[in-house]
């Protein structure tokens, strides 16, 4: 009852179509739950949550299997056919009631505060918006909902910041899907309104030399208890 109309061309129409990009996404995210250690990032990012949550840009649908069993439900919005696809059968051999539909992070089919959480997992780097898309996060969260957040962006010193904003002007986000390297997703919440509470610096690989997606963030951060504007 937390979706809004499915007959409406907002919610139907998919906003996001890379094909290429999302089956090498696929492939190598499989590849990266064991060989950098995602899964047990994803782990620590769902560790305790409990109640309604919605995933924001679910992909594939890694996520699901690390839901504790204290979640009620969970709506994964997925823009792009080809991994929401994926995600469906993911969502199929969760632990925890799991509905995938499609939408955009801009504009989220969903009704005002209908959740416990959000969960932002590398997906803030690719929405098209990042301002209006923590908007939108903040009106589907009650009051003193929490954000669930691991998301890249710049890092590393001047040569590097350079490195990733040069990518994100030329070839990285035609080549990856409309990825950005350079933005700063704990500032964006902090600006967005939200209160930030633990979170911590996670280079992946944890090993090796760094590359421009290296630098991630994991942590927690709420919405406050004073009602959205609507």
């Amino acid at each position: 009852m937390r979706l809004l109309s499915s007959g409406s061309d907002k919610v139907t129409r998919s906003p996001v179509h890379h094909p290429l990009f999302a089956r090498c996404y696929a492939r190598y995210s499989v590849s990266a739950e064991t060989r950098l250690g995602m899964a047990g990032v994803r782990e620590r990012l769902l560790a305790g949550l409990s109640g309604r949550v919605i995933e924001i840009g679910a992909g594939n649908g890694l996520n699901f299997s690390h839901y504790p069993g204290t979640v009620a439900e969970v709506v994964a919005i997925e823009p792009e056919p080809l991994l929401r696809k994926l995600a469906l059968e993911s969502a199929l051999r969760a632990q925890v009631p799991v509905d995938v539909v499609p939408g955009a992070a801009e504009a989220l089919p969903v009704k005002s505060e209908a959740f416990d959480a959000a969960v932002l997992s590398l997906v803030l780097c690719s929405v098209r918006d990042v301002r209006r898309a923590l908007s939108e996060v903040r009106r589907v969260l009650r009051p003193g909902g929490q954000v669930r957040f691991f998301e890249h962006g710049q890092g590393g010193g001047p040569l590097m910041t350079l490195t990733q904003r040069t990518l994100d002007r030329t070839l990285w986000p035609p080549l990856t899907g409309g990825c950005h390297v350079a933005r700063q997703p704990v500032t964006a919440l902090r600006e967005a309104g939200f209160t930030l509470g633990p979170h911590r610096r996670v280079l992946m690989p944890e090993k090796g030399p760094p590359l421009p997606s290296s630098y991630c963030a994991l942590g927690v951060a709420w919405r406050p208890d004073e009602p959205a504007a609507r």
